[in-house]
């Protein structure tokens, strides 16, 4: 199963009703997770532009997708992340795939002039 990276910006309502009634949300994601097909490796409350960060194991970027889909429409949320990942050795298997590929960049760009 593929991982992947979620990344949850609650809205101030949201936040309002937390403050009201305290839950883990983590729990209440990871049953939706698995009806899905999917589990949650673990999650975790955040600092900064995302209020929640988690990993999720997913059969497909489909179903990652679904999820993704569910948590936007819910209307607690003011922005969704998600974010594939790979393992080591997809990341080497890419790696060599992209080796193999045959690319011509603009020529010029990236190259930085020098003036004698």
């Amino acid at each position: 199963m593929a991982h992947y990276l979620l990344q949850v910006a609650y809205t101030s309502e949201a936040w309002a009703n937390m403050l009201k009634k305290p839950q883990d949300r983590i729990e209440i994601v990871a049953k939706a997770v698995q009806n899905l097909g999917g589990s949650v490796v673990g999650g975790w409350l955040s600092f900064g532009e995302y209020d929640v960060v988690a990993i999720l194991r997913m059969p497909d970027d489909a179903t990652a997708a679904a999820f993704a889909m569910l948590v936007a429409a819910g209307g607690a949320c003011k922005s969704v992340k998600t974010t594939p990942l790979l393992s080591s050795e997809e990341a080497i298997e890419a790696a060599k795939k992209a080796a193999k590929a045959e690319y011509a960049p603009f020529k010029g760009v990236g190259k930085k002039e020098v003036s004698a």
